[in-house]
C-alpha cells in the first residue's frame, strides 16, 4: 500500500511539474514563432526591393547605391539558403550554435539580417 501511494505521488508530482512547464514552453514557442514571422516578413520586403532594383538595373535606371543594397540582399538570400542546409543536417540543434559562435569569432555572420537583433 505504501509503495502504491509513493508511486501515485511520484506520478502526480511529475504531471504537475510538466503541466507547469507546459505554459512556459508554449509561451516560448509562441514567441519564437512570432520572431520567425517578423524576420520572414522583413526578408520578404527586402527581397521584393532587391528584385525591383535588379529590374531597374536591367533597364539602366538603377544607381550604384541601389545596386549595393540589392547585392547585399542577394548575399543575405544565399546566407539563408546555407543556413537552411545546416538545419537539415542531423544534430542541427547542437551544431548550429557552435557554427554561429565560430562564425562570430572568424568575423562571418551566418544569421540573415532579418533574424538578427538590432544590437548585433
Amino acid at each position: 500500500m505504501f509503495r502504491l501511494k509513493c508511486i501515485e505521488t511520484f506520478y502526480l508530482s511529475l504531471i504537475l511539474f510538466f503541466a507547469s512547464k507546459k505554459k512556459g514552453m508554449l509561451a516560448r514557442i509562441k514567441g519564437s514563432l512570432l520572431v520567425l514571422k517578423e524576420g520572414l516578413a522583413r526578408e520578404s520586403v527586402e527581397t521584393k526591393e532587391m528584385f525591383t532594383i535588379y529590374h531597374r538595373y536591367s533597364r539602366g535606371l538603377a544607381t550604384k547605391e541601389e545596386m549595393k543594397i540589392a547585392n547585399n540582399q542577394f548575399r543575405e538570400i544565399v546566407t539563408s539558403l546555407g543556413l537552411g542546409v545546416l538545419l537539415v543536417l542531423p544534430f542541427a540543434p547542437l551544431t548550429l550554435p557552435i557554427i554561429v559562435k565560430l562564425g562570430k569569432k572568424v568575423g562571418i555572420n551566418i544569421i540573415p539580417s532579418g533574424f538578427r537583433k538590432d544590437d548585433e
